[in-house]
């Protein structure tokens, strides 16, 4: 007995689109279902844009679940393009029914997403190898993670994620690739030219900025990470202007010099206003391969002067997160893309990883600037 359309249309609304992760029956994505009195399912698809990067993984997403229905004795899946007014349509849709406008979704008050932004003094102490390192983890336990590759000079958070495709386009709204469940973004996925160099300045990178967070689809996010540039320079500014309750996370190394330069970058927070996370110590030992002993290849305290100097200057306590130890797996993985915690979660670096991802995780969300829908009574 062939299968109903009912039947088949619930087939089809567990199956979710790979970018905008909702269901193609919510997205309007099914443009027909026919059935023969023999149980041959031929099923429409509107794919957002020519050329979808994710057209076979759609095609084999429709076709699995269809086929798992009673009486059904073949799928045919036959794809087809949105018009221009339907991509607006799924445009205003995805913005909530607000319309074209392009706001960041994150700086607004009733937002309930955790924004950290990962920062350092200086290049080369780890910071983006951290980042993407504590995203994975938080989505390894559930959470829905993106990142934001805000170090536009020195992009690197695609490779160590394992991204390699361009971003998918609906109209002027921009699909973040996703790996490790972890939505990303970089300048890097926009440029002509493999490896060249991007020559911007101050607007211009602002610029970028606010794309990212306004123009991407990010959907509702529990956290979102930004790899910021090393110092204190234009995109600094540009997220304390535009991101006000972001959080920042100091990243530093052992060495008096790096904690020095990192305690130059926390201390932006004192201008801004803004809450510091925390300072995580990165390569703060390597482990002895003959005995239990740990070596202090850059020094000791470096992560522990960052805190105790940005307490003093912003007059609140800022902790040390954690004490990450030097492992070559590390690196290894963010050039394979495949993060340590994921990999081997049990590594000394990825289990103290996962312990300050748990950590930032579970602290409760400051009620700073958001509305609390209580009005006066006029009572004295």
């Amino acid at each position: 007995m062939a299968p109903s359309p009912e039947q088949v249309t619930a087939a089809l609304a567990t199956v979710n689109d790979p970018e905008i992760r909702r269901p193609i029956t919510e997205l309007d994505m099914v443009k027909s279902v026919d059935i023969t009195p023999d149980g041959l399912v031929r099923v429409g698809i509107y794919l957002t844009v020519a050329g979808c990067p994710m057209r076979d993984r759609i095609t084999r997403d429709v076709t699995e679940a269809v086929t798992r229905v009673g009486g059904v004795a073949g799928v045919q899946v036959e794809l087809d393009v949105m018009s221009t007014e339907q991509r607006k349509t799924l445009q205003t849709k995805l913005r909530g029914n607000r319309g074209p406008e392009k706001e960041i979704p994150f700086a607004k008050p009733g937002s309930l997403t955790r924004v950290f932004a990962v920062a350092s003094g200086k290049g080369g102490v780890g910071k983006s190898s951290v980042t993407v390192n504590l995203a994975a983890a938080m989505a390894a336990d559930g959470l829905k993670v993106g990142v934001v590759d805000a170090d536009i000079y020195g992009h690197s958070v695609p490779r160590m994620l394992g991204v390699s495709e361009r971003p998918t386009k609906v109209e002027d709204m921009i699909m973040p690739p996703v790996a490790h469940d972890i939505k990303v973004i970089s300048v890097g996925m926009f440029k002509p030219e493999g490896n060249s160099a991007v020559v911007w300045r101050g607007p211009m990178l602002d610029r970028a900025l606010h794309q990212f967070l306004a123009d991407v689809y990010w959907g509702d996010l529990d956290i979102l990470l930004m790899d910021l540039p090393p110092g204190t320079g234009d995109i600094a500014i540009s997220v304390a202007q535009r991101m006000p309750t972001a959080e920042i996370l100091v990243v530093t190394t052992p060495q008096m010099a790096s904690a020095e330069v990192a305690e130059r970058a926390g201390s932006i927070a004192a201008q801004t206003h803004q809450q510091i996370a925390g300072v995580i110590e990165n390569m703060a030992w390597l482990p002895c391969p003959h005995c239990d002993e740990r070596i202090s290849v850059f020094g000791e305290g470096g992560g522990q002067t960052v805190a105790d100097a940005l307490t003093r200057t912003l007059g609140t306590r800022v902790p040390l997160l954690g004490q990450v130890p030097i492992d070559m797996r590390l690196r290894e993985g963010g050039d394979e893309g495949k993060p340590l915690v994921l990999t081997d979660p049990d590594a000394p670096a990825a289990a103290e990883l996962r312990r300050i991802a748990e950590g930032l995780s579970r602290r409760s969300s400051s009620l700073k600037g958001m509305q609390l829908g209580l009005a006066p009574t006029g009572r004295g």
